[in-house]
């Protein structure tokens, strides 16, 4: 009888010993879980660049970014890989109709014109007796080797008939450059039947010495050289622009400004 008791006894502490044990682990598992709860994880915050400006369009000229496209190409290198680097188009460009923001931001007749590195060169050709249409439209010069004024006689205008009167009209965001007019002049002496007036927005470095003699060797091989007023922007606007059904507006400064680039055209052709 004692053994059975005692054996009894011996389960029961057994039973109590194993309680015990699962009560100790139930209360480590809460434990464990009030600490999740209590100590969340730790967040990491990424540092974050701020965004790069995008390249301007002078900068590309000067050949910003080269340094990171050619630590691409070193690392592909490296890596085993060739990738060829991807060049900007050497192009002109030529279309109807220019963009509306285009025409706002290159054609104003600002003193300063500050980041307005492009030559926007709208056209009209008319043959003589007006047996043809007239050609109409605008080129822009980027990122290319020539510029608009000398992309037209190699695009538009690259094998006139010599015994064919044109008359070309040009209205041009700025005055042409010191090599650009020399080039123009002598156009105009080897096609004795082209007729060139350019109605300029804008006079280019016009205090340098070399662009002074440049402009007044074109005037003097045949070219009209006109400032473009209020009433020439209006015409660009409806002729030449994507306007999208908007109404010009000349801006504020417009009619001072033609003004003021008269007077200086005057100094340089007297």
């Amino acid at each position: 009888m004692a053994d059975r008791n005692s054996r009894f006894g011996v389960k029961r502490k057994e039973k109590k010993a194993e309680n015990k044990a699962s009560d100790e682990k139930d209360k480590e598992k809460e434990k464990v879980k009030e600490k999740a709860v209590k100590k969340p994880d730790k967040v990491v915050k990424k540092t974050e660049k701020a965004p790069e400006p995008p390249k301007t369009d002078e900068g590309k000229r000067n050949g910003e970014g080269g340094e990171a496209a050619g630590g691409e190409a070193k690392n592909s290198e490296e890596n085993g890989e060739f990738q060829p680097i991807e060049l900007p188009p050497f192009e002109i460009i030529r279309g109807e109709q220019m963009s509306l923001f285009y025409f706002k931001f290159q054609f104003r007749n600002v003193e300063y014109s500050s980041g307005r590195n492009k030559t926007l060169l709208c056209f009209r050709v008319d043959t003589a007796g007006g047996s043809t249409e007239p050609l109409k439209g605008y080129m822009e010069d980027e990122h290319a080797t020539a510029h608009a004024e000398e992309a037209f006689f190699q695009q538009v205008l690259p094998n006139s008939n010599s015994s064919q009167e044109y008359d070309v009209t040009w209205y041009v965001s700025s005055s042409p450059c010191v090599a650009c007019a020399a080039k123009l002049a002598n156009i105009l002496r080897q096609r004795k039947k082209l007729r060139l007036c350019i109605f300029c927005s804008r006079l280019f470095e016009w205090e340098q010495p070399e662009i002074v003699e440049g402009l007044k060797a074109l005037v003097s091989a045949g070219c009209k050289l006109r400032m473009m007023k209020p009433a020439d922007f209006q015409h660009v606007w409806e002729t030449y622009v994507d306007k999208e059904d908007q109404t010009f507006t000349p801006w504020e400064d417009c009619q001072e400004n033609y003004e003021y680039y008269m007077e200086k055209l005057a100094d340089i052709l007297k």
